[in-house]
């Protein structure tokens, strides 16, 4: 396992990653799914999933240009589509789980399809100061896209493990910082720390939990912002409030959970208690709108959240993919799945 860098602004507890026979696993113990349910989960996802999962029409994207780009004011965060946001701070820009295939597979002709085309093409993209990765699911972590942006980013900041698994795919090691929970450095003025989350990892069939997942703090001045990666709903998103809230913004897993699998992903009310132990002041919901990834319907995560936000006087933010939210000028964005299938069920006020 290449070294991480632990030079700068590191943060040690004793809550680091766990290890179990060379595994990584959760503080908490999470119940492993027996053979039985895994495939009923898989036959359910296969022959049974409703008609709803999909959108019925495009949904709404703003096209992003090099130059919209170079022109926008710092601490501005667009959405390119599930759990990919590329934020511009300090004058330099930085892509969480850069996601650019067309499937969510480890192969490109079977899989979740995506909804969407992302607002704007890796070529198009700036220079990338770094990658935040959270963990390994295809989902977030893209082959192809991580050997075209190698070329433009000077970082790829992953969990243990993970990095190991860029540099066997030919990224330079010298590019790779791979951090245990409540590790860190400073990479051009901006703090970066790993953080806990409760999920799992694995590519394959033979590979599961031997990389880490994590969540990502990112400390810019007296502005801070929290990405969830995966994870269910644990008493860890209070331990990172205390230790680095509040925090201006949380970037939120908001979709593809379900009953069948509690532990690993947030039905949307513990993403909102989880918003609120992390003492978040806006909520940005993210994991939805580009893959089918559940059996829920697809906008489901949107009317909830919105729904649960408002009866709790919670500000949130739902733009559009590709559209700009500004931290500095914050705005609530537009209930803009409502175009695509009609009025949703469940809510209760205009956006």
């Amino acid at each position: 396992m290449a070294n991480p860098d632990l030079s700068a602004n590191q943060t040690s507890t004793p809550e680091a990653s766990r290890q179990d026979q060379g595994l990584f696993r959760n503080h908490a113990p999470v119940q492993r799914e027996g053979g039985r349910k895994m495939l009923r989960i898989m036959w359910n996802m296969i022959f049974n999933k409703p008609r709803n999962t999909r959108p019925a029409a495009a949904i709404p994207v703003q096209s992003l240009t090099l130059e919209d780009l170079l022109v926008a004011p710092d601490h501005s965060v667009y959405r390119l589509g599930h759990s990919t946001l590329l934020l511009k701070m300090r004058g330099k820009f930085w892509i969480t789980d850069p996601v650019f295939a067309e499937r969510a597979s480890p192969v490109q002709w079977a899989g979740p399809k995506r909804f969407h085309q992302p607002p704007i093409s890796i070529d198009q993209l700036p220079p990338i100061e770094a990658v935040i990765l959270s963990h390994n699911h295809y989902d977030h972590l893209d082959y192809q896209a991580v050997l075209k942006l190698a070329a433009k980013t000077n970082y790829f900041l992953t969990p243990l493990g993970v990095g190991d698994t860029l540099i066997k795919w030919g990224i330079d090691a010298s590019k790779v910082r791979q951090y245990d929970w409540w590790q860190g450095a400073e990479i051009a003025g901006i703090r970066f720390v790993a953080t806990p989350s409760q999920h799992f990892s694995g590519r394959g069939l033979f590979d599961s939990n031997s990389t880490l997942w994590a969540s990502w703090v990112m400390i810019d001045g007296d502005t801070r912002i929290f990405f969830s990666g995966d994870s269910g709903y644990f008493d860890g998103f209070k331990r990172i409030g205390e230790q680095y809230g509040p925090f201006d913004l949380t970037l939120m897993e908001t979709g593809a959970y379900n009953v069948e699998w509690p532990h690993v992903h947030m039905q949307p009310e513990e993403t909102l208690q989880a918003h609120i132990d992390l003492k978040g002041r806006w909520l940005f919901p993210i994991h939805n709108g580009t893959f089918d990834l559940a059996m829920h319907a697809w906008h489901e995560p949107f009317d909830r959240i919105l729904s649960l936000a408002w009866e709790r006087s919670v500000a949130i933010t739902t733009p559009q993919m590709g559209e700009a939210f500004n931290l500095m000028q914050p705005q609530r964005g537009s209930a803009w799945w409502l175009g695509v299938e009609g009025e949703s069920e469940g809510l209760v006020q205009s956006a």
